[in-house]
C-alpha cells in the first residue's frame, strides 16, 4: 500500500473568494424583497395578519416550556427575525439550553450545540479533510462538516475556548461561511448564533475581545426567575409527563418574515432617535453622562442594528412599524456590549444599564 506521504488528491478548484458568494445569497433574497414589494396594500396587510398568527402560536408554544422569561424569549427572536445573532449572558441553569432548544424546534430549524472548552480546536467548529481510500486504491481527500454547519447554532460557554477558536466561529459568523484548505462552504441558511456566557466564573476564561463582541446583534441578559415562576419550574418539570411542542415556522418562512422586517417603513423621529441615542453614547459626545462616565462607546453598527431590531420588534407585536419606545426598550441589549465604562464610572459603582437608563432619558 501507498503512503499517504507520497500520494496526493486531486487538486481543488478555489472559489473566487467571498464577494463571488455574496451575489446569490443576495439574488435569492432580492427575490423575497420583489414579492413584497409587488404586493398591494391589501396583500401586505395579508401578509401582516397572518404573521401575526403565526407570533401568537409561536409565543404559546415557546411558553409551554420555557417559563418567565418572556423578555428573554423576545428579544432572542427579535435578534432571529432581525437576522443577526445574539449573546445570552447569565448564571447555569436559567434556561439557555432550553431556550436554544426550543426556539430551534418551533421555528423549523436544524439546531446543534458546542460547548465551548480550552482544548476545542477551530476544527471541532468548522470541520476538517480526511483522506479516502476507493476499492481501486486511489486516494483523495473528503471534507467533513463541523457542526458550525447548521441554521441554528448553540455555542455554550463562548469564552472558555481559546481565542484562536473563537474567531474561527465569529468569522463564520461575519461571513457565512468557512474555509478549509483553500476551498470555501456556504453555510446554511438561514444561519443564527446563539451564543452563552457566564458572568460570574471569569477564571480560565478567554473574555471576547470588542471586535468580536461587536458582531452580536444584542447582548441578552437572563436573570433569575421570580417565585411564581419558580414554583411552576419545580412543579411542571419534575413530573412524569414531558411537554412536546411541534414546529410553528420553517427556514423558508423565516426568510421571508425577516425580508419582511426590511421592508418596513421607519419614521424620521425613530431615525432621529436612534440617531441621539447612539451618538450620545459615545465619550466625545455632548452628553454629560457620556463624557463622565464612558472610556469608548459604539459604532454606525450599533445604529444599524437599532433600525433592525426596532422594526422586528413591532413586527413581533403586531404593528406596522417601529416607534421610539421600540428604541428605548431595546438600547441596552443592542448597546451594553458595544459600550465600556471608564475608571471613574467604576469606582463610582456604576453598571452599563444605568448608564444606558441615564442616556435614554434624553430620548423623546
Amino acid at each position: 500500500m501507498r503512503s499517504a506521504s507520497k500520494t496526493t488528491s486531486e487538486p481543488k478548484k478555489t472559489k473566487a473568494g467571498a464577494s463571488a458568494l455574496k451575489p446569490a445569497k443576495k439574488a435569492a433574497s432580492q427575490k423575497v424583497a420583489n414579492k413584497i414589494a409587488a404586493k398591494d396594500d391589501a396583500g401586505i396587510i395579508a401578509d401582516f395578519d397572518n404573521v401575526g398568527k403565526l407570533f401568537e402560536t409561536l409565543r404559546a408554544t415557546i411558553d409551554k416550556v420555557v417559563f418567565g422569561q418572556s423578555t428573554v424569549v423576545e428579544n432572542s427572536i427579535i435578534a432571529i427575525l432581525s437576522g443577526g445573532h445574539a449573546l445570552l449572558v447569565g448564571v447555569p441553569g436559567l434556561a439557555k439550553t432550553r431556550l436554544v432548544e426550543t426556539l430551534g424546534t418551533v421555528l423549523g430549524l436544524d439546531e446543534k450545540r458546542i460547548q465551548f472548552t480550552p482544548d476545542l480546536m477551530p476544527s471541532d467548529i468548522i470541520g476538517s479533510e480526511v483522506m479516502d481510500t476507493d476499492k481501486s486504491g486511489k486516494r483523495s481527500f473528503r471534507y467533513i462538516k463541523g457542526p458550525v454547519f447548521a441554521q441554528l447554532l448553540m455555542a455554550d460557554e463562548i469564552n472558555r475556548a481559546s481565542p484562536r477558536t473563537q474567531s474561527a466561529l465569529l468569522q463564520a459568523m461575519q461571513e457565512y461561511h468557512v474555509t478549509v484548505a483553500g476551498e470555501q462552504y456556504d453555510l446554511p441558511s438561514p444561519f443564527h448564533v446563539l451564543a452563552t456566557q457566564n458572568p460570574l466564573e471569569q477564571e480560565g476564561t478567554y473574555p471576547l475581545p470588542e471586535a468580536q463582541l461587536d458582531r452580536f446583534l444584542m447582548q441578552i441578559n437572563v436573570d433569575y426567575p421570580d417565585i411564581d415562576t419558580e414554583r411552576r419550574i419545580i412543579v411542571e418539570t419534575t413530573g412524569a409527563k414531558k411537554q412536546t411542542i411541534k414546529p410553528v415556522l420553517d427556514g423558508k418562512k423565516l426568510e421571508t418574515i425577516q425580508e419582511m422586517v426590511r421592508q418596513m417603513p421607519i419614521s424620521e423621529n425613530v431615525v432621529d432617535a436612534i440617531l441621539k441615542l447612539v451618538r450620545s453614547a459615545r465619550p466625545d459626545s455632548d452628553n454629560v453622562h457620556a463624557k463622565k462616565h464612558i472610556a469608548w462607546g459604539p459604532g454606525p453598527r450599533a445604529s444599524q442594528a437599532l433600525s433592525l431590531c426596532a422594526r422586528a420588534r413591532a413586527l413581533y407585536q403586531g404593528r406596522l412599524a417601529p416607534s421610539v419606545d421600540d428604541v428605548k426598550a431595546l438600547a441596552i441589549p443592542v448597546l451594553q456590549h458595544r459600550m465600556a465604562l471608564n475608571f471613574t464610572a467604576r469606582a463610582d459603582g456604576l453598571t452599563i444599564s444605568e448608564v444606558i437608563n441615564d442616556l435614554v432619558k434624553d430620548i423623546e
